[in-house]
């Protein structure tokens, strides 16, 4: 099952994808892939949050900044098929596609992703992915920005069709747009 969960910085999205992520667990193996690389003070404390946040509840960490689809060597075949995998944030791995001196250009980075989005989800018993909205603040942007987001509006768009839940969370409060979870 894939589940699609966006919001704005600070809506209360990775909250929200956490607990859903233990619903649907059921007690099984949890997994969390982290996207954002570390990069300076901010980031850093950021993350060191975010795993203060997830701390107890059974994750597992995975660290994956580009190449999505290297989660499934890193857990193994025999693990994922009973695994729930919470993957954080979308945004930041489109990032460093696009932007990491590795990346191989923004042409493909968002059939990239779908692709190894599709075979993870394929793989394990429920995949969780956040994403965040930032195509709505109506300020212009130089040419890479400006590709980017629209890189980031088309993975978002079609990772709710491909969704077999989605949800938009506003002020903390989960809004469904696809799915029948109550």
């Amino acid at each position: 099952m894939l589940t699609v969960i966006a919001g704005v910085s600070a809506s209360g999205k990775s909250e929200y994808a956490e607990r859903r992520a233990l619903e649907l667990s059921g007690g099984r193996k949890l997994y969390y892939v982290a996207t954002m690389q570390p990069s300076g003070e901010e980031g850093r404390q950021r993350i060191a949050r975010h795993r203060r946040l997830r701390g107890g509840k059974g994750f597992t960490t995975i660290e994956c900044y580009r190449d999505i689809e290297r989660v499934l060597d890193r857990i193994g075949a025999d693990v994922c098929g009973e695994a729930t995998i919470l993957m954080e944030c979308m945004s930041n791995l489109l990032a460093n596609e696009m932007f990491s001196p590795a990346a191989e250009g923004s042409g493909d980075a968002a059939e990239k992703i779908l692709t190894g989005i599709t075979r993870l989800s394929g793989r394990c018993r429920h995949l969780v992915v956040v994403t965040n909205e930032v195509c709505s603040d109506g300020i212009v942007y130089d040419r890479g920005t400006e590709v980017y987001i629209k890189l980031l509006g088309t993975i978002n768009q079609k990772l709710t069709e491909m969704a077999d839940e989605a949800v938009e969370v506003v002020y903390s409060v989960p809004l469904f747009l696809k799915g029948n979870h109550t």
